[in-house]
């Protein structure tokens, strides 16, 4: 029997494997407690729904050990201090993570292959080819021939359904062999020690759990709220060395760091109450290169949230700062994807404020990391540019804000929209504003759009250090127009005093030319 090692050093990127990572003597942040709080808690039947790369199969991994009773590997962890009986239990793991579901078939292949390497385990017959009774002659043999309840284990319960959204025939047919496959946990309950799912979405309309009417959804609890990622608390306790190394590499001192790891990764919140959290896969892969990097984006974005924002024509700061009802977060129904359900359980959009009277949340985009991947990843949608990103005309845009030079700022604007594939993209008004929107973010400038007054509402501001432009867009009407409107409704007023100059700036755009066609500035008196 391995020995764990008693200090504990190195980040397990990537690394699910519980057993392996207490072995190695990697960094592990205890999340044991939640599992004492799960078995005393008497349910039979869990779920848990978090964005992807959250620490689910981790936790699902751990569970996976504690019920094998393989009590050597919590040693010196909260679970292990609470006196415990551990004992042997058989433990199922269905995971559903480790193929794609591009056509039918593919989730056969996985469950035979799972299946075969059970009922060897255990000793069972192949009863049929049918997956359904396939899995409950399994259950109920295990149970028998070792005297214990059957714990189950469901990782990504979801994977073949989300990876289907947006083709309906694929979708159906795994949505009907997974309701049948997870009907036997209520078939074969009486055998059942421990149900535990995870995946990243809980479908309303559509349900795989129709008959499983007892199940605890422990998603929106402020009890588990912490179940998966990392909170301030933990980042202190369990990454001191890492947080001193960034701050050496990037040249800030230790609060610096915190700060960086706190504006880039943290700011999830997945109750109510509950404490914000960082995302576990930047933060590791942070600690490991001691560089803030964009890793969560990196590995992957799905396409049919910019779908579904593109199909409601969304508002695109209006989607990415909103109030929402309870059920909106809690289903997801795949007749009309609905786009604050697809950001939120994708881990786009998260909660921000929660108003118990009205039982409404607040969402907002987590953190830096997630902003900036997120409009990098929809701006191709709103316009297709010949040229890739950076690019000389943005870099320019961004000098001349800086150093309040507007006119320059403006042409190196329009020569990016002049880019545009003219057969794609800018067909209305909102989708100007949202390219524009989308392009000011990703560019680094303080950007805000909609920016309401006394007299109207703003187009966009952008701020600098010595600069404010107030900027009215037109679709189809003339500079000078725009202009006049700023004029009228008196939108430099509420920075009349500030120390800052500031330009008005009216701009057209044509819907024929897909291109800002031209701009009007002036600056305003103090």
């Amino acid at each position: 029997m391995k020995e764990i090692p008693t200090k504990m050093s190195g980040y397990a990127i990537g690394q699910q494997d519980f057993k392996t990572l207490r072995e190695r003597g990697s960094i592990y942040v205890d999340k044991t407690e939640f599992i004492h709080k799960i078995v005393e808690s008497g349910s039979q039947y869990y779920f848990l729904a978090r964005p992807r790369r959250f620490g689910k199969s981790l936790f699902l991994s751990t569970l996976r050990y504690f019920f094998e009773g393989r009590k050597e590997l919590f040693k010196g962890l909260y679970i292990d201090s609470t006196g415990w009986e551990w004992e042997e239990y058989p433990v199922l793991r269905l995971d559903l993570n480790t193929n794609r579901y591009d056509e039918p078939g593919k989730l056969e292949v996985v469950l035979d292959n799972l299946f075969r390497s059970w009922e060897e385990r255990y000793g069972v017959s192949t009863i049929a080819d049918d997956f359904s009774p396939r899995f409950q002659n399994i259950i109920e043999t295990a149970h028998e021939k070792t005297g214990r309840k059957v714990v189950i284990l469901v990782d990504e319960y979801d994977k073949p359904l989300v990876g289907n959204l947006n083709k309906m025939e694929n979708f159906e047919h795994y949505r009907s062999k997974l309701a049948s496959l997870y009907s036997n946990f209520k078939s074969s309950a009486e055998h059942i020690l421990l149900v535990f799912l995870t995946g990243v979405s809980r479908f309303s309309k559509l349900s795989v759990f129709s008959d499983l009417n007892n199940l605890k959804d422990i998603t929106f609890t402020d009890e588990y709220a912490d179940i998966c990622g990392i909170t301030e608390k933990e980042l202190l306790e369990y990454f001191q060395a890492g947080i001193e190394k960034l701050a050496r590499k990037e040249r800030v001192d230790y609060d610096g760091a915190l700060r960086l790891l706190k504006r880039n990764y943290d700011g999830y919140r997945f109750a109510a109450e509950g404490n914000e959290i960082y995302n576990p896969w930047s933060l590791l892969n942070a600690m490991d290169e001691s560089r803030i990097g964009n890793y969560w984006n990196d590995t992957g974005m799905p396409t049919i949230i910019a779908e579904a924002l593109k199909r409601v024509d969304a508002d695109l700061e209006e989607a990415f700062d909103c109030v929402c009802e309870d059920d909106v977060l809690k289903g997801l129904d795949l007749l009309n994807p609905e786009p604050t359900a697809l950001l939120y359980q994708t881990g786009y959009l998260t909660i921000k404020k929660y108003y118990r009277r009205l039982n409404q949340y607040r969402l907002g985009i987590p953190n830096n990391e997630v902003k900036k991947g997120l409009y990098t990843f929809l701006l191709p949608y709103y316009i297709s540019t010949k040229q890739t990103m950076p690019n000389r005309n943005v870099s320019d845009m961004v000098r001349h804000f800086i150093m309040g030079d507007p006119d320059k700022a403006m042409r190196a604007m329009q020569a990016f929209f002049a880019g545009i594939d003219y057969k794609l993209k800018m067909e209305n008004e909102n989708n100007f504003h949202n390219a524009f929107y989308l392009l000011t973010h990703i560019i680094g400038l303080n950007t805000e759009t909609e920016v309401h007054t006394s007299d109207g509402s703003i187009d966009i501001k952008i701020e600098t250090e010595d600069y404010i432009y107030v900027i009215e867009l037109k679709y189809n009407h003339s500079p000078e127009n725009a202009l006049r409107q700023i004029k009228e409704k008196h939108y430099g007023r509420p920075w009349q005093t500030d120390s800052r100059e500031v330009y008005l700036i009216g701009t057209a755009f044509s819907s024929q030319t897909r291109c800002i066609e031209g701009w009007k500035i002036e600056k305003l008196d103090s």
